[in-house]
């Protein structure tokens, strides 16, 4: 499809989307959202076929290896666009020469280039790094004219070094079996000319061994023409980020661009130096983080991740199926078609499905069933009043919306940041849960009704029965608010000291640096105790080895300090031969990259808090505000004191996990708050304490079913999904059971406690703060 069809096809959708809200006339609207659901999904699941095809895979699922690659400034001066092109492209005709197919080399902020090459084989990595690191600054710099006489006299004390010169070494290329010779020059401190006159460089084979041939572009031929022939005889050094590769002599005159470079080259030494002068950079680059994946892990984490997430989608249809009967077989219908919709919109925007992504799709079905749940529960209560089903299902969506608006839009909030802040994987993750709460909304307010809708239709819904498995409670919640506080309090204190005593244990390569492998037996299964005591022989401190598993194969991951990771790799094979050791991953990121990390991260929390804070405030009231980000707050400090207790390392993975944890959390907040609003409005007798008592007991329910279904993913994620997906949903299992507490018993206290400070009346507070959402009234 055409760019302008697939425009015209999303504009005829967003009519229907809006004419379908916007009808109060039951046999259109129902035929509107008939209509608008099939389209989306045929135009979805034509988007994402053939499948192997659309949903394009990080390099976590596929194998492959990518490098962070900073440009160094020099003082005084910034990267300016034009440099980071031209860095891009220079890096991008490198990276063709390993002939390897879809290679994603992009920008990275103002000053970072990410280069990402799948299929690379792990005795090329070390091969790429070395070639991708020298691409620098190229110049080409004469060697003072007097054949070192002057250098001589320098060196016996007769002369000084003149003030455009400086004394460099250099090293001579050695032939194979003996030690390099080296050089002392004197040489120009600043280039005679720049290496980005060069546009054309090759290596090959003649009458004086390896010669490195070179042509300049129409300026560069004219300088270099004026240079030797003012100064033929002598020697002209060409200087590759501030080492001399090369110091030739200038044998004659040389017009027309094109001159050649010979002295004693190896092949390898000869083809690096041509590939280096074709494509010379303005500034030179550092690589910050290399990180590495085989394709055989690859398929590892998809085969744990598609089983896991199927092993818990199963789990949820069962519980679903049980509690909610044929209502749960509507919401079933509305999930599957939710995951055509999403598997389709990422195919429609291109994006990169990763590990974490995997782990973004299987929450946000996960949490899909909350929206049905919350209507479900609306239902009972509309039932047992004495209405009609059909008037009840009506009302029970009108009800709903705003707690389901609310919830969602606070979820998408913390998303938001996080794409926009984070890089790589989770960044990946952000996407899919983002559009998984967008195609979540969609199935819950238009499918799920829709089908209730035909089903009355025809006749083949008359009335609907439910599980009650918790029974109608009037616990006084609030009445116990002070020992939940003191023992929540207690224990982010007992928290926090565990958490500063491990102190930089707490943190992965990925905030504090190093190396990282994974390595698999492919012969006999060796323990963590003989890999430790053949890394020990090394004398390198602060490694920690650690035996982890998926649902397919065992790893051994090993966590060491910067640059050790390939001296352990190779020791470890040779001293443990019957272990058959696999490299599966390696990773490589430098302290400043932590430090950097953590700064985005701590800025990512902060803007998702602000942001939430503002929402809720111009919902409900800033009463309500405030107990929202105190209980997210205690969420967030009980949930990494449990995973610093547990003795875990915070990773990239974990970042997306709070993040996560801080939507899930509010989402649960906003639906106790959502009903607490009702009832202040709603004139009920009774002080705002039993108000709000009542209503927490009203969503009692809810909660507990839609923390119960969460964790059902969460406990296939935790013990099927691999070790990157058993961080991730320990952080979020642990989230959900203290979101659920804090839900209950630390938000509402807040709220309370906080109107009472001030002495207002928090019945005319919440009175002033209409809502801004429209409540849904129209008929089906």
């Amino acid at each position: 499809m055409t760019p302008a069809l697939t425009f015209l096809a999303g504009l005829a959708m967003l009519i229907l989307f809006g004419w379908y809200f916007a009808t109060e006339i039951g046999p259109r609207k129902r035929i509107l959202g008939t209509l608008l659901t099939v389209l989306l999904t045929v135009f979805c699941v034509w988007a994402m076929l053939p499948l192997e095809k659309k949903i394009r895979l990080g390099l976590d699922l596929k194998g492959g290896t990518s490098f962070l690659i900073k440009l160094s400034s020099e003082p005084g001066r910034e990267i300016a666009k034009e440099m980071l092109d031209q860095a891009v492209e220079v890096i991008r005709k490198r990276v063709d020469e390993y002939g390897v197919g879809e290679p994603v080399i992009s920008p990275a902020g103002t000053d970072r280039i990410l280069v990402q090459i799948p299929g690379l084989d792990s005795e090329k990595i070390q091969e790429a790094r070395q070639q991708l690191s020298r691409v620098a600054k190229l110049e080409f710099r004469l060697v003072y004219p007097d054949n070192g006489q002057r250098l001589q006299g320098i060196e016996a004390g007769t002369e000084v070094i003149p003030p455009e010169y400086k004394i460099e070494t250099y090293k001579l290329h050695a032939e194979p079996g003996k030690k390099a010779e080296e050089e002392r020059l004197l040489v120009k401190k600043k280039a005679d000319l720049g290496g980005d006159r060069v546009t054309e460089s090759n290596a090959y084979y003649g009458n004086e061994g390896w010669t490195v041939q070179l042509k300049f572009d129409g300026e560069g031929a004219k300088q270099f023409g004026t240079i030797t022939e003012k100064f033929k005889g002598f020697r002209f050094a060409i200087v590759l980020d501030g080492v001399i590769q090369s110091a030739p002599t200038i044998r004659d005159a040389i017009y027309g661009g094109d001159a050649v470079i010979t002295g004693r080259f190896t092949e390898q030494e000869a083809r690096g130096l041509a590939s280096v002068l074709e494509n010379p950079l303005q500034t030179p680059v550092t690589i910050e983080e290399q990180r590495s994946a085989s394709a055989s892990l690859g398929q590892d984490s998809i085969k744990s991740g598609v089983y896991a997430g199927l092993v818990g989608l199963a789990l949820i249809f069962v519980a679903v199926l049980f509690y909610y009967r044929v209502a749960g077989l509507v919401a079933l219908a509305a999930l599957a078609v939710e995951g055509l919709l999403l598997f389709g919109l990422l195919a429609m925007f291109g994006a990169v499905l990763t590990l974490p992504g995997i782990a973004g799709i299987i929450l946000s079905l996960g949490m899909a069933i909350d929206a049905n749940v919350l209507i479900y529960e609306r239902l009972r209560e509309e039932v047992a009043v004495g209405k009609s089903l059909k008037h009840a299902l009506d009302d029970s969506y009108s009800k709903a919306f705003s707690a389901i608006f609310d919830s969602h839009v606070t979820t998408l909030i913390t998303a938001a940041i996080l794409y926009f802040l984070a890089t790589g994987p989770v960044r990946g993750f952000a996407v899919t849960l983002t559009i998984g709460i967008i195609a979540s909304m969609f199935t819950a307010l238009v499918i799920t009704r829709n089908l209730f809708s035909w089903l009355f239709h025809f006749k083949l819904l008359r009335k609907i029965t439910m599980a009650n498995l918790i029974a109608e409670t009037n616990i006084d919640f609030l009445g116990k608010r002070r020992v939940a506080l003191i023992a929540s309090g207690l224990a982010i204190v007992a928290l926090g000291a565990v958490f500063a005593m491990r102190g930089a244990h707490n943190f992965g390569v990925d905030f504090r640096g190093g190396d990282r492998l994974v390595l698999e037996a492919q012969g006999e299964k060796v323990s963590e105790a003989k890999v430790r005591d053949a890394i020990a022989e090394l004398n390198i401190t602060d490694v920690v080895v650690q035996k982890e598993s998926s649902a397919t194969a065992d790893f051994m991951t090993i966590r060491s300090p910067l640059d050790t990771g390939q001296q352990i790799d190779a020791h470890v094979k040779a001293k443990l031969p019957q272990a058959q050791f696999r490299t599966e991953a390696s990773d490589k990121v430098g302290s400043l990259v932590g430090q950097e990390l953590i700064r985005t991260s701590l800025a990512a929390l902060g803007l998702g808090l602000l942001g939430i804070m503002v929402y809720v405030a111009l919902r409900f009231e800033f009463s309500f505000s405030l107990g929202a980000i105190v209980a997210l707050l205690h969420d967030l400090l009980l949930t990494i004191g449990i995973y610093s207790l547990a003795g875990r390392e915070i990773s990239l993975i974990f970042v997306g996990a709070v993040l996560t944890i801080a939507g899930y959390s509010v989402n649960d907040k906003i639906v106790v708050f959502d009903r607490i609003r009702e009832g202040l409005r709603s004139e009920r007798k009774g002080s705002v304490q039993a108000i709000m008592n009542r209503s927490i007991n009203e969503t009692l329910s809810r909660t507990l079913l839609t923390g119960g279904t969460t964790l059902l993913a969460l406990g296939a994620l935790y013990f099927l999904g691999g070790p990157v997906l058993n961080d991730f949903a320990f952080s979020i299992f642990v989230g959900v059971v203290v979101g659920t507490f804090s839900s209950i018993y630390i938000a509402a206290p807040i709220v309370l406690w906080w109107s009472r400070l001030k002495g207002k009346s928090l019945h005319r507070e919440v009175k002033k703060s209409d809502s801004t959402v429209p409540v849904l009234q129209s008929r089906s």
